[in-house]
């Protein structure tokens, strides 16, 4: 049995050198007259069974405060709408944003909201790019929504799909749009969006649904298709739904795209931070430093304190960092200095439950009992303490990350580094600690009987 756990505990270690390792690493070294210039490259992941696909490109995601970058921060004018709307109408704003910079090509793009009192806010992080005039100009703009009706002879395509190009403008826009909501179909119990139009927009949205009876009816939100639903009956009243087989998630999101042309919010530019790369990059070796000193100081204090045991929690603290970097990438987590910080601090809370563990055992050994015993009954007792530790740390790191948005918590983007990064070290740690150095312990208590 401990055969087994030790050969996992060898793939796992194995796969997370392999996750962990450098996409590309130059080796450069002179020998006699042999000169070497190599640059080792590892692939990307990519995984497909059946309709099975994951792929991850393994590089190490590092957020604006170390990779450099513009941050820009803008206050949504809400004036104008009820106070009800104004939440939705910012989250659809800021979906709008989020789709705007992937396009303009910031895949690590952050795009948040914020509110303070009344005012609300919208931050963007551009890591990367400290050029941000062609990306302010473009997150600055209303999104906008248009009703297109398609038009075949304009130009063709292929596979016979509604595009930008081969429709035309109906005439109703954004301007003549109320609002949408998720709702679900009576008679089949689909999930389907209701929308409603303004008062003064019903006759023209009648007169077009009339016109393209049984034909369909595109929805683009800056140029970029959501829908293009088949009119199945002239809408006479203001009042409609949208089906095509939806699920209740893609129903959401385009009832919140749609809301993003019916309630847009101007934009107004407060704040504007560049972060130089150098900056970035002193970060990241001060960080890195800062890690392997913590590292090889636990390393140590166990090993010298605790003799062989301690040199055995040393090397599952070396498997917990394996382990944790290997899961940053593979999620894949945005690494910030918060982030980074929240790392350091569990790689000693890592060693947490090795101590209680090990500070019970030299107990039980003193009242005579035989060096196996004496470790099994002591992560037997000492596993109350753990756990309630460990669950305190992830109540903290629950309600720091604020996963539910709740106003009156932190909803900072800093602080959700650092609470993730934490808890995702907790949890590693537990297997770390419990799994690993127990296997191990097993293992080696074979060499004491």
């Amino acid at each position: 049995m401990q055969t087994k756990k030790l050969l996992i505990i060898l793939i796992l270690v194995a796969t997370s050198l392999y996750i962990s390792f450098p996409t590309s690493l130059p080796v450069k070294f002179s020998f006699y007259k042999y000169n070497v210039n190599y640059v080792l490259t590892r692939p990307s992941l990519n995984i497909r069974i059946g309709s099975f696909a994951f792929f991850r490109s393994l590089e190490v995601k590092l957020g604006l405060d170390l990779a450099g970058g513009s941050s820009l921060t803008f206050e949504a004018d809400t004036s104008k709408l009820i106070p009800e709307d104004r939440k939705e109408a910012v989250d659809a704003s800021r979906d709008a944003i989020e789709r705007r910079i992937n396009l303009f090509g910031v895949s690590e793009a952050v795009v948040r909201t914020s509110k303070e009192g009344d005012s609300h806010k919208i931050i963007v992080e551009l890591p990367g790019i400290t050029d941000t005039e062609s990306a302010i100009s473009l997150i600055s703009q209303t999104a906008q929504l248009d009703f297109r009706e398609y038009t075949p002879e304009k130009e063709a395509t292929p596979s016979g799909l509604i595009t930008y190009q081969n429709t035309i403008s109906t005439g109703f826009t954004g301007s003549d749009f109320k609002r949408a909501k998720p709702d679900f179909d009576p008679q089949t119990g689909n999930p389907i969006i209701a929308f409603e139009t303004k008062p003064e927009s019903a006759k023209k949205f009648a007169e077009i649904t009339t016109r393209l009876q049984n034909k369909p009816l595109a929805i683009f939100l800056d140029q970029t298709g959501i829908s293009a639903p088949i009119v199945q009956n002239p809408i006479t009243n203001g009042q409609g739904i949208i089906t095509g087989g939806f699920t209740l998630d893609e129903v959401k999101s385009i009832a919140k795209l749609l809301n993003s042309g019916a309630l847009p919010v101007s934009l107004k530019r407060i704040e504007q931070r560049t972060t130089p790369p150098t900056l970035g990059a002193e970060s990241v070796k001060a960080s890195i430093t800062a890690g392997l000193v913590g590292l090889v100081m636990v390393i140590l204090f166990m090993t010298l304190y605790y003799g062989r045991l301690g040199f055995i929690a040393s090397f599952a603290l070396i498997v917990y960092g394996l382990l944790t970097f290997a899961v940053y990438k593979l999620i894949p987590i945005v690494l910030t200095l918060p982030g980074v910080a929240g790392f350091i601090l569990s790689v000693g809370m890592a060693v947490d439950s090795n101590i209680l563990v090990f500070e019970r055992m030299k107990e039980e050994l003193r009242v005579g009992k035989p060096w196996l015993d004496s470790m099994e009954s002591a992560f037997g007792r000492a596993w109350d303490s753990i756990r309630d530790a460990n669950v305190a740390t992830l109540l903290t790191a629950f309600i720091l990350f604020n996963p539910l948005n709740l106003s009156f918590l932190h909803t900072s983007g800093p602080i959700r580094g650092f609470a993730v990064t934490l808890l995702l070290g907790v949890v590693i740690s537990l297997f770390t600690g419990l799994f690993v150095t127990r296997t191990l312990l097993r293992v080696f208590a074979k060499k004491q009987t």
